[in-house]
């Protein structure tokens, strides 16, 4: 369409140029080619303008093709991470209330055996009271007996006896038959106890002072009663210091099971708390990427749409571009032959010749 504008202007112009002598086609012909090289210089710039939209095209559709690339392995990877944290979460929320368990357990077995142990030694200190007291009577009394062979000190003694501790020497010896009666059955003769419990009621100091035999039997009982109680004792003590050893180790040992137990919770669950958090935020890294992957590649899909459409108009432009310059070229070749100025020459004859005849009608009278 503007090329056949410009064949059509200058057509006309040529007309108008041709009926004035002093207006040579010369300057038509210069017109023309300035409007040459104007379209030419338009089809550089415009060429310079596609290159340089091209280059952008390029760059940035390879940069999106790269981020796309790398967001599609990086949703990939955060995928697997997030698999790996959610796994490691549920195991450590596994794991930590069962320490918490074995903990928990451990403590209930150090507060049954130290609640045993307050039993354990309570019962001793009693036992070990309760044998020592024992102990002193049957001492006290083995003593007095063991004297009856000296006739006048163990009446000097009997005397004291009888006047400030007989009384109660034998109430204590009474009461030892009685509260030890089941011991003393598994190692003593019914026989052997009568004659104890016989004498602690009613001692006879003149008839052991006399009688011989029966002041060796008692004195013998007693003496055999005294070292039962110290073998017991003894025995007793021995059982309390090995109850007391065992209580150490055992407490030594849960309670390093319960620090080691409550170590590893702590960690553990300094590990969970680690672990969620990372997870929440490969969460939030897979839900941004995901969001950028989409931008990406909407972008990237404009993006081609926008240079493929820019190419197609640069095609247009130049095809429409080239028809323009090939027309006014075929006008300045025209204007520029033989036959334009035989037909410029004629024109202006014909155009002289109508501007004589109008001349000569207007002479014409009218009627």
């Amino acid at each position: 369409m503007r090329a056949s504008l410009l064949v059509l202007s200058l057509s006309l112009v040529s007309s108008s140029l041709v009926s004035l002598e002093n207006r040579p086609v010369s300057k038509v012909v210069n017109i023309l080619k300035e409007m040459v090289e104007q379209l030419e210089k338009e089809a550089k710039e415009d060429e310079d303008v596609y290159q340089q939209m091209g280059c952008w095209c390029t760059t940035n559709e390879d940069e999106k093709t790269q981020a796309i690339a790398n967001g599609e392995s990086s949703i990939n990877e955060l995928t697997a991470k997030i698999e790996e944290l959610t796994a490691n979460s549920a195991r450590l929320n596994t794991e930590i209330p069962n320490l918490g368990k074995e903990v928990a357990k451990n403590e209930e077995a150090m507060d049954s055996a130290t609640a045993l142990r307050k039993k354990q030694l309570a019962e001793f200190n009693a036992e070990e009271k309760d044998m020592l007291q024992t102990l002193t009577s049957l001492k006290g009394a083995v003593t007095a007996l063991s004297k009856h062979h000296e006739a006048a000190a163990f009446l000097q003694t009997s005397e004291t006896l009888h006047e400030m501790e007989v009384a109660s020497m034998m109430a204590s010896l009474q009461s030892m038959l009685h509260r030890h009666e089941h011991i003393l059955a598994e190692k003593f003769t019914p026989k052997q106890l009568k004659v104890v419990s016989l004498f602690a009621a009613s001692p006879d100091i003149a008839l052991l002072q006399t009688n011989a035999p029966a002041s060796g039997e008692i004195f013998g009982i007693l003496k055999a009663m005294k070292e039962e109680f110290e073998t017991n004792l003894a025995s007793s003590q021995k059982e309390e210091k090995e109850n007391l050893n065992g209580y150490e180790e055992l407490k030594a040992a849960k309670t390093d099971e319960i620090a080691a137990g409550q170590e590893m919770i702590n960690t553990k669950s300094e590990e969970l708390a680690d672990t969620d958090e990372k997870n929440e935020q490969a969460k939030q890294d897979l839900e941004n990427t995901r969001a950028t992957l989409e931008a990406d590649t909407k972008f990237l899909a404009e993006l081609k749409e926008t240079c493929r459409n820019a190419d197609q108009e640069y095609e247009e432009r130049s095809k429409t571009r080239q028809m323009e310059i090939g027309a006014v070229s075929k006008a300045l070749s025209f204007l520029n032959s033989d036959e334009a100025h035989a037909l410029f020459a004629k024109s202006l004859s014909f155009l002289q010749m109508s501007s004589q005849l109008r001349s000569a009608a207007q002479l014409l009278p009218k009627f």
